[in-house]
């Protein structure tokens, strides 16, 4: 019998230590080999079932969790706890929620846990309502839960009104308050709560540390770093981290060798200190130093390797790792995702075993990057859980190919939309020109509840910008001046485009006027705003103030320079600046630059000196180039420089039909009737499209568009009455029998 009893407390010891490995391998991302140790296990008991539920959800696999959990003959509370925990873990509220309503029975972490999903999403109101239903009012744990939420939220009153009704406060309790301060920058009330929490320690000084670094305030996060009566290797960490990020590399590294013992945390944060300062030589040599290295060491200095584009060098660490887990892998992935190598990128993704949603998304997003949408759309439908960033990706990808017809219905397949997948949405419209359909899509945004951001505001106006629709610009200045957005330097910047666009100078004038640092994009929108308005000395005068300000002017400025100098027919002045530019200023000429000088030239009646300039440019031309000097050829009569320009404009726009109209016309007033014939043949055989004519008008603050050939605008009613009228008007110039044959003929 004691044989037997001692037999039984061995092999409970063996199940013990292969559960704790199995918790292991889940904590170094080593899911296989857990799998591995699970499967071969005699003896399972209820720990070794929710020790691989755990492994499962805290590395992605959520549905291999679920199936387990379902293949379970026996479960405990900590079964059903683990699986909601997991659904916690994998931000899936809905799955925790359907499972917390059919548990049997329920312990307070249970209760905490579902608050906790609830608060997580910003779901205050349903986590309240769950936390007015918990029995034990004692338990501190869902107290804190609805604090941090409410907190994190910068719901302050609310969450001092639940402080001060606990029955019992713990440490937890107050570095929840604590936390919600200082997350949310409110630093001068974090100090004050600081000062008057009657229980702290070390978690309390480095929350208030920790929020003094993010509201960038180094030195007050320095001098209470030092007032830590024990500071632990997080205290540590966090000031090292903070150093670094504000580019004081030698503080953080100084701080590091005055560690009085380091960890590996410690370590990898100096060694991502120097790979985010691009010192790869340094951080490669920290890390040969290094005695102990993990996943995160390896990681950290294959992502080193590709920021300063040495993907070679990264490769060769990566092959070097002996363990290698996703982050790794999804590293060198991405790498070679952004240098362009996609068929390397495509072939590594295809022998990752287990991907998770950062893996899937990277490979989604070079897919779409490049353009190969079938394969990004191949991918996205494989993916086993898809998340927001996902569905987003999807949508820029099928804007910046042109087809927002599926960027839509991608987007209408979503289920959750967020501020992110709007203004995917809204920029892919404005990159492909359909204004209309951005700014639509700004109002359904606003009615589905979704408050814009910067980058919403700033797509809204320039949409309103390319329609000249003053009205509905300013009421979006209005509504960004009660959003608070006013003092975001892109919506500024915007605006000024925005007014100028729509001849306002004077608005665009005050915004920029009011706006409290300009940058260089600032300066050109309103030079542009001079020149697009034909102001050329305004134009001069702002370009003389920018560069006595100390701002150097770039590429873009010299566009709208040029612009002016072209909109005003100031030749001389135009070559004087194409020249400073080069000589002064050591830019090289882009082609919208000699776009900018042919026309100028052109209106002028300078066709020869323009064409020698573009025989001259050592840039390729573009369709605008040829566009500008064909124009300038059809006004002064030049046809056979006209002709020279649309061959190569036809070469780069071979089904524009534009083009061919253009030259047909040119040859029509000469009398060339057999070219005429000819380009018309050819536009047939080139398949060239006519753009349909397309007008808008802004009518009581809403934009009326026009296409031509459309048969929704058609008002037959209405074009009988101008008939009608025009008959009245007709019968005083010929008579009954002419009227009718020309009724007849329509």
């Amino acid at each position: 019998m004691k044989h037997k009893l001692r037999s039984i407390s061995g092999q409970g010891k063996h199940v013990f230590n292969q559960n704790l490995h199995i918790i292991h391998l889940g904590k170094l991302g080593k899911v296989e080999e857990a799998i591995r140790v699970f499967s071969n296990m005699i003896h399972k008991n209820l720990v070794t079932y929710n020790s691989m539920i755990s492994v499962f959800s805290k590395n992605g696999r959520i549905s291999d969790a679920r199936q387990l959990f379902d293949q379970m003959t026996q479960r405990n509370l900590v079964s059903w706890n683990t699986m909601i925990a997991g659904y916690l873990h994998n931000n899936m509220v809905e799955q925790a929620n359907q499972l917390f309503d059919i548990m049997p029975r329920r312990d307070n972490f249970s209760w905490a846990l579902m608050i906790t999903c609830y608060t997580r999403k910003g779901k205050l109101e349903k986590a309240r309502e769950l936390f007015d239903l918990v029995p034990d009012k004692l338990d501190t744990a869902c107290w804190n839960a609805m604090i941090a939420g409410y907190a994190k939220k910068g719901q302050f009153d609310d969450a001092e009104k639940v402080f001060e009704q606990m029955p019992v406060k713990d440490l937890v309790s107050y570095n929840s308050m604590l936390a919600g301060y200082t997350q949310n920058g409110k630093m001068h009330l974090a100090l004050q709560f600081f000062e008057r929490m009657e229980k702290r320690n070390v978690v309390s000084w480095n929350l208030l540390v920790a929020g003094f670094i993010n509201s960038s305030d180094l030195s007050s996060a320095w001098e209470l770093f030092e007032k830590i009566p024990n500071p632990n290797s997080v205290s540590w960490v966090t000031m090292l981290c903070g150093f670094a990020r504000h580019g004081k590399i030698i503080e953080a590294r100084r701080l590091f060798d005055r560690m009085p013992s380091k960890n590996v945390v410690s370590w990898n944060a100096m060694i991502a200190a120097y790979t985010q300062d691009l010192q790869i030589g340094e951080a490669v040599k920290l890390f040969m130093e290094m005695p102990d290295k993990d996943c995160v060491s390896w990681t950290t200095i294959i992502n080193g390797y590709i920021r300063v584009g040495k993907l070679d060098e990264a490769r060769e660490v990566y092959n070097q790792m002996p363990c290698k887990d996703i982050a790794a892998e999804t590293a060198l992935m991405s790498g070679l995702v952004q240098n362009g190598r996609i068929d390397e990128a495509s072939q590594m993704f295809s022998q990752i075993a287990f991907r998770d949603a950062i893996c899937w998304n990277s490979m989604i997003a070079g897919y779409s990057q490049s353009g190969r949408m079938d394969e990004a759309l191949n991918l996205f439908r494989q993916m086993p859980i898809k998340n927001a960033v996902s569905w987003n990706t999807m949508i820029s990808g099928y804007a910046q190919a042109g087809q927002m017809d599926r960027a839509a219905k991608i987007f209408q397949a979503m289920r959750e939309r967020n501020v992110v997948s709007w203004n995917s949405l809204i920029t892919g419209f404005l990159q492909n020109n359909l204004y209309f359909d951005a700014l639509k899509s700004l109002v359904l945004m606003g009615q589905e509840g979704k408050k814009p951001d910067q980058s919403t505001f700033a797509c809204g106006l320039s949409a309103c910008a390319n329609l000249a629709a003053l009205q509905v610009g300013k009421q979006l200045h209005e509504y960004i001046l009660k959003s608070g957005y006013i003092t975001d330097l892109f919506v500024s910047n915007a605006l000024i485009a925005m007014y100028a666009k729509c001849g306002r100078v004077q608005s665009a004038e005050q915004v920029f006027r009011d706006i409290e640092c300009v940058d260089l994009i600032s300066w050109n929108s309103l030079i542009f705003g001079y020149a697009l308005n034909g102001y050329a000395n305004e134009a001069f005068k702002v370009f003389e103030h920018m560069l006595s300000e100390g701002m150097v002017p770039d590429e873009v400025t010299f566009i709208g320079m040029l612009s002016a100098c072209s909109h005003a027919g100031l030749a001389n002045q135009g070559l004087d600046l194409f020249k400073c530019m080069i000589e002064d200023f050591d830019i090289q000429p882009l082609a919208e630059h000699y776009s900018c000088l042919v026309d100028l030239l052109g209106r002028m009646g300078r066709l020869e000196e323009a064409f020698n300039i573009v025989k001259g440019m050592k840039v390729k031309a573009n369709a605008g180039l040829w566009g500008s000097l064909l124009g300038a050829c059809r006004v002064h009569k030049n046809l056979e420089l006209g002709r020279f320009a649309a061959e190569r404009l036809l070469e780069l726009e071979p089904h524009n039909a534009s083009n061919y109209i253009s030259l047909s016309n040119m040859h029509a007033e000469a009398g060339r009737w057999k070219e005429v014939e000819r380009l018309r043949v050819l536009m047939r055989e080139k398949r060239a499209e006519k753009i349909p004519g397309y007008s808008w008008i802004e009518v009581q603050n809403q934009i009326q568009s026009f296409l031509s050939d459309d048969p929704a605008k058609l008002r037959h009613e209405n074009i009988q009455i101008v008939l009608n009228i025009l008959s009245l008007h007709m019968r005083d110039k010929c008579n009954t029998s002419e009227m009718k044959s020309i009724f007849n003929i329509l």
